[in-house]
C-alpha cells in the first residue's frame, strides 16, 4: 500500500477558509425597549412614568426596522414587539387613569376621619 504525500502548506498570502458564520447579536435597542416597556408598565400608578411607556414604544419600533434592515446579522424581533406591546398598554391605561379620574369615577380624595 503506498501513501500519496501530504498536500502542501498554504503559500504565503493565500486566503483564510471560511471559519463559519458569527452568530447573530441580540440588538441593545430591542432589550431597552423591552425592559423600559415594562417599567413603564410596572409603574403604570405613577403617571409621570408614562414617559418610559413612550420610549419603549419608540425604540421597539427603531428595533425592529434595524433587525429587518441587518439581514441576519441581528435578532430580537420578541423583545421589540414585546416593548411595542407593552409600551401601549401602559400609555392606554394611564389614558383611561386620566379619564376615570377626570369624571369622578376615582376618588383621589384620601381624607379620613378619625371620629
Amino acid at each position: 500500500m503506498s501513501y500519496s504525500e501530504p498536500p502542501p502548506p498554504p503559500q504565503y498570502g493565500a486566503p483564510v477558509p471560511p471559519q463559519g458564520g458569527m452568530p447573530p447579536k441580540t440588538s441593545g435597542k430591542a432589550i431597552a425597549s423591552m425592559v423600559t416597556g415594562l417599567v413603564g408598565l410596572l409603574t403604570i400608578c405613577c403617571g409621570f412614568f408614562v414617559v418610559t411607556s413612550i420610549v419603549g414604544l419608540v425604540l421597539g419600533f427603531l428595533a425592529r426596522k434595524e433587525i429587518r434592515a441587518s439581514n441576519g446579522q441581528l435578532k430580537g424581533d420578541g423583545m421589540a414587539l414585546t416593548g411595542i406591546i407593552t409600551g401601549i398598554v401602559g400609555i392606554l391605561m394611564v389614558i383611561v387613569t386620566i379619564v376615570l379620574v377626570a369624571t369622578g369615577a376615582i376618588d383621589t380624595n384620601f381624607e379620613y376621619s378619625s371620629n
